[in-house]
């Protein structure tokens, strides 16, 4: 019974309590998780790359896939559509915090890894996809359009790739004095057992889920007493609500050394919040949602393409070191999710 209560916002000072109180919750508990994410890529083989985008993205966005449903189940379509594009742009603008965090280089730079490459060009792939099917016909099945089942496919094909890339790389990152290579840490002789492991992570996601909830749902009371739009409350405020357990991962992950594991984590995670839509047009009943949405959200669709499109280049040019030893995609993907955070709230 405590839950609903929790969840249930009844004022504005309640809300700004909920939300610095979970915020405090996922900062504590996301440490935990990546250093058991860590772990996990070690024993089993998966690499920091891979498990960052299977174990640290998709557990960490659980809290934003649920307010994506329960707007789009009541109608909010802009709201469900611009939480999860507009979580992708926040989340990717967080590796520039991870960046600025890491001091030795640039984080791309040092960070090597082709799997997170392949990630990269797959979710921009993902990112086209639902701008393609708003310009086609809106042809529903049982009031579900046929491009929801066809984005969880590719990322399934993607994450395929992806192991495919990393046991038989057919491209090899050039090795440099700051280039961190994802080896397998010594193992702790105190450390619990691989199962113990992984039941400890996911009760941790469980946590990390309902403190991000919790955020989401005061950041959507904050953002209705504001008075703003919904467009611009899911692609600035319940995004980066939702997004925090990434953040807080990222640099528990840089903290760690497991640079691998922070870019993955982020990559990853947004490979997997596109499919939100798939969810969230599911639970839309009025149609189709790719043809419902509004000038703002389709917006954040091209930002967060061309945000994705300066990491790639930061991935693969792995420039050494900028001003504060930061590369040029770092200085650029913070300018555009500025520019693109002005335009949506003013112009569009």
């Amino acid at each position: 019974m405590l839950l609903p209560q929790v969840l249930e916002i009844q004022s504005l000072s309640h809300a700004i309590i909920a939300f610095a109180l979970s915020a405090i919750v996922i900062l504590a508990v996301g440490l935990r998780l990546s250093r058991y994410a860590d772990i996990l890529a070690d024993r089993t083989g998966m690499g920091e790359a891979l498990a960052g985008a299977v174990l640290l993205g998709a557990s960490t966005s659980a809290s934003g896939i649920v307010t994506s449903i329960s707007a789009a189940s009541t109608g909010d379509v802009n709201l469900a559509y611009s939480n999860s594009l507009g979580g992708i742009a926040a989340q990717t603008a967080f590796l520039v915090i991870g960046d600025i965090w890491y001091r030795r280089a640039n984080l791309e730079h040092a960070a090597a890894e082709i799997t997170n490459v392949t990630q990269a060009t797959l979710l921009c792939l993902l990112l086209i996809i639902p701008l393609v099917t708003y310009a086609l016909p809106q042809v529903t099945f049982w009031g579900i359009h046929p491009t929801s089942l066809v984005l969880p496919l590719v990322y399934a094909f993607g994450l395929q790739l992806a192991r495919r890339d990393r046991k038989d790389p057919m491209w090899l990152p050039k090795n440099t004095p700051d280039t961190r290579t994802d080896e397998p840490e010594a193992e702790d002789p105190n450390a619990p057992a691989t199962k113990l492991v992984a039941i400890q992570f996911a009760a941790l996601v469980v946590v990390v889920a309902i403190a991000g909830l919790v955020i989401a749902r005061s950041g959507i009371f904050i953002a209705e007493a504001s008075g703003l739009k919904q467009s611009v409350v899911g692609a600035m405020l319940t995004a980066v609500a939702t997004s925090l357990p990434e953040l807080v991962t990222t640099i528990a992950a840089i903290r760690r050394g497991a640079l691998q594991l922070a870019v993955g984590g982020i990559i990853g995670g947004n490979m997997f919040d596109v499919l939100f839509l798939s969810a969230s047009d599911i639970a839309y009943r009025d149609g189709s949602i790719y043809g419902a949405i509004d000038d703002s959200s389709r917006f954040w669709v091209l930002a967060t393409i061309v945000m994705t499109l300066i990491l790639l280049l930061g991935l693969i040019r792995r420039e050494k070191s900028g001003p504060g030893n930061i590369g040029f995609e770092s200085v650029a993907v913070l300018f555009v999710y500025i520019a693109a955070a002005i335009i949506a709230g003013t112009i569009l």
